[in-house]
């Protein structure tokens, strides 16, 4: 299945896209894509649905993050090694963790908005996964009865807020729209090997970025089950895994995002996004 949420920004209603490929309104089956309804019984509900009965929702409305009530946005640092070989990193023992504040998300298709003060925002194609059965000290043979989907992540990132400036990642990675998600979540069901994706990002129709999720570091299963073991997971928790080669910081010499472009950026069988940046004080408060 293909979820996803639809309308303004707070005021998003649960839809499915039908095998028509129309938009259907999901609101008198289940109260948002959220909480419980990622657990296999809430998808169970949506599945048990007949979606040609259901309301045609406006398939030109604005489309918000795929996932509500986002608990924690994990992060995973360095996790393709060619990634590692262009930041000059070396490829990590461990799992590199860190957080974006769940105050980044917004909708795969809402502006990137510069910071202010930022020369060097940048941009990460990233698959992300979601949570739908809670986990503790699970193992890796049981990681992905935890795992309710998988959604589209630009990993937008300010690299002199992150590495220049002293402290924890999160705080070149947390500023207001730098966390696009979706369009879709796709059920687990719908995905034969997460292991096996193409994903690529342009930017004013340069392609930058090139890869598969062959090449992570740390696979799906291994991260869900490590992860655990640190920290309880909930439904609705958003693991991003990293990003292959091509990141602006990565280029020589490197390339950061202005007001004005469009990036476009995409992962098979999970969608695409188009995101317009905008510098942060052309912006309504």
């Amino acid at each position: 299945m293909k979820l996803l949420r639809i309308g303004a920004k707070g005021a998003e209603k649960p839809a499915i896209v039908h095998s028509d490929g129309t938009i259907r309104d999901l609101s008198s089956v289940v109260g948002d894509i959220a909480d419980d309804v990622l657990t296999d019984a809430g998808l169970a509900t949506i599945a048990a649905a007949d979606p040609a009965a259901l309301p045609v929702l406006d398939a030109d409305s604005r489309i918000g993050p795929c996932v509500g009530h986002v608990g924690k946005f994990i992060c995973i640092g360095l996790n393709y090694a060619d990634h590692a070989a262009e930041s000059g990193m070396a490829v990590p023992e461990e799992p590199i963790i860190f957080f974006k504040a769940t105050s980044a998300i917004t909708g795969p298709n809402d502006p990137v908005i510069i910071p202010k003060g930022s020369e060097k925002t940048d941009w990460e194609v990233e698959l992300g996964i979601v949570i739908g059965k809670a986990a503790r000290y699970i193992g890796e043979d049981a990681a992905m009865d935890h795992v309710a989907g998988y959604c589209l992540v630009n990993d937008v990132s300010e690299r002199a807020f992150q590495i220049e400036r002293a402290g924890q990642w999160v705080k070149g990675k947390s500023a207001d729209n730098f966390g696009p998600i979706g369009p879709w979540l796709v059920t687990r069901d719908d995905i034969a090997d997460p292991q096996n994706l193409a994903m690529w990002l342009e930017v004013d129709g340069h392609r930058y970025q090139d890869g598969s999720t062959r090449t992570m570091v740390f696979g799906v299963a291994h991260l869900v089950s490590y992860l655990s073991q640190f920290m309880s997971l909930q439904p609705g928790d958003i693991i991003s895994t990293g990003t292959p080669p091509g990141v602006g910081m990565g280029q020589t010499p490197p390339v950061y995002l202005k007001p004005g472009q469009t990036i476009r950026l995409g992962i098979e069988g999970l969608g695409e996004q188009t995101q317009t940046t905008v510098a942060w004080d052309e912006l309504e408060d």
